[in-house]
């Protein structure tokens, strides 16, 4: 029989967050440790809900991821079935066992995990006033990203439009690549006319125009938007097949954005990529502000699907307290070191497992 221990933590963020959700100071996440019963072998996986945003962000999640880890334990198998509403918890199980089962942090056997390949990445402007934004662009670009994406309509939309001029002033859209990600702030009225002039700035591409759930008007925007669309929070709570298939046909984005613990946990999002695939539909891969352990196991999944084109991964360096993971990001890419140092999780976690 595993072991399974579940182990509470709070990561602190080096300084705050601002999303469409809300400023992020904390962050509550919970590790799933296994252990054989020996403790020779053991795996670890981050359950991390995003407050106010992911599907199974309820009040009884701890008693839900109890149960989850009480079956685990008794079957050594994940229920899929019963947790495809709950993603967070179903990312945070399929890694434990992946890690259990693999004895290691390197996942697949990938270039990436040999330490002979960086993934591409993008630079993440958080929201702020704009001489904040200004700052965090200067930084980003001088460390050699080539693919900004900034938050947007946290600001006056013409201050926004004005950093972003400025940027593609120096640059080109062959030396930059420009994404935004509006996180439904435009309204359905007011859509077409903000994308006719981020479109005058050649932008690769505008994440949630407007909120979820309105896939009429979506479905308009993807089919005449001169800025191709790419869905994120829209994926959100749309668990089962037949749902994802709906979606995609009826909305048909220019690109879909996967989160693992937001979208199905590994399984969904690859549920996700076939079917968008089978429509000629793009996506790339994000993480969800996990800690390093998390961050992991999507990296190197991510790898493992032979990407090119630049990831949303670079959200590990947030954290004053991230757990120790050989992950690194050199200029735009992020890199694995198989030799560096890696978490202990009997010391540093202060395991007993039961």
């Amino acid at each position: 029989m595993i072991q399974v221990n579940i182990i509470p933590y709070t990561l602190l963020f080096k300084q705050p967050a601002g999303t469409s959700r809300g400023v992020y100071t904390t962050r509550k996440v919970w590790y799933v440790v296994l252990a054989s019963q020996d403790k020779t072998i053991q795996g670890i996986g981050e359950c991390a809900p995003l407050p106010n945003l992911s599907c199974d962000d309820c009040p009884d999640y701890e008693s839900i991821l109890n149960d989850a880890c009480s079956k685990l334990r008794e079957t050594g198998e994940i229920d899929y079935d019963s947790l495809r509403s709950f993603p967070s918890i179903l990312f945070g199980l399929e890694s434990a066992l992946l890690h259990y089962k693999c004895g290691s942090y390197s996942f697949w056997n990938t270039s990436f995990s040999r330490g002979e390949k960086g993934i591409p990445i993008n630079g993440l402007i958080w929201m702020g006033n704009t001489e904040s934004m200004q700052k965090q662009i200067a930084n980003k670009l001088e460390a050699g990203f080539r693919c900004i994406k900034l938050k947007i309509g946290a600001l006056n939309f013409e201050e926004e439009l004005k950093v972003l001029r400025s940027i593609r002033s120096n640059y080109s859209k062959e030396e930059l690549m420009l994404r935004v990600d509006a996180n439904g702030a435009f309204s359905p009225g007011e859509a077409m006319d903000k994308l006719n002039r981020l479109a005058e700035l050649e932008i690769h591409s505008i994440e949630q125009p407007i909120r979820n759930g309105h896939w009429d008007e979506m479905a308009m925007l993807a089919s005449i938007s001169p800025v191709p669309i790419a869905l994120d929070e829209e994926l959100i709570g749309v668990n089962c097949l037949t749902e994802k298939k709906k979606l995609l046909t009826n909305i048909k984005p220019q690109y879909i954005i996967l989160k693992p613990s937001l979208h199905g946990g590994l399984v969904g999002a690859e549920e996700w990529i076939k079917e968008a695939t089978n429509l000629n539909i793009d996506w790339w891969i994000t993480s969800a502000l996990e800690s390093n352990i998390g961050l992991n196991v999507i990296a190197q999944w991510t790898a493992s699907l032979g990407v090119e084109s630049p990831q949303g991964l670079g959200t590990g360096a947030l954290y004053e307290n991230n757990l120790p993971m050989p992950l690194e990001i050199r200029g735009d890419r992020l890199w694995f070191n198989p030799s560096g140092k890696v978490l202990n999780i009997n010391k540093q976690l202060n395991l007993s497992c039961k």
